[in-house]
């Protein structure tokens, strides 16, 4: 079985601003609540390889993992994946920006397998990430606003 997330929230900012913050991948500590630390690894073209790591968790454990992204400015879309996978046998991320004239719908999409032992099942983590993605797109959305004034 896979999991599957599909999030999206209507950002009252320009394309352009919207597009900038979002893609700032060092600055995602500022822009999502959940990220201490997001170092560039390797940039080629427009495709970066990254390492996010997590605040640490309860257990003072601090999860950390390498993705890569390649966003096409064009089409208003990124399209992303974990590198290292960590619990997931593979996690495929789409992000899609529509410009809806001075306000924009950002679009989350994860595709997501579990391997067998994971602490979750697809079914629980689909619930995690729902619940976790609407959080972070509610506080991208107010950072994004106050940042566009």
């Amino acid at each position: 079985m896979a999991g599957h997330t599909d999030n999206e929230i209507v950002i009252e900012a320009p394309f352009e601003r919207v597009w900038r913050m979002t893609n700032d991948v060092p600055g995602w500590p500022r822009l999502f609540s959940e990220y201490a630390e997001a170092v560039v690894l390797e940039q080629r073209g427009d495709t970066v390889k990254f390492r996010l790591s997590l605040h640490p968790d309860e257990n003072g454990k601090t999860w950390s993992w390498v993705s890569e992204r390649t966003p096409d400015r064009a089409a208003r879309t990124v399209r992303a994946h974990r590198v290292e996978t960590g619990v997931f046998k593979y996690m495929s991320l789409f992000w899609e920006y529509e410009d809806l004239g001075g306000r924009v719908r950002l679009r989350w999409v994860q595709d997501f397998e579990l391997k067998p032992g994971a602490p979750l099942d697809d079914a629980q983590m689909t619930d995690r990430l729902n619940t976790n993605s609407a959080g972070q797109l509610k506080l991208i959305k107010d950072k994004v606003e106050a940042a566009a004034g």
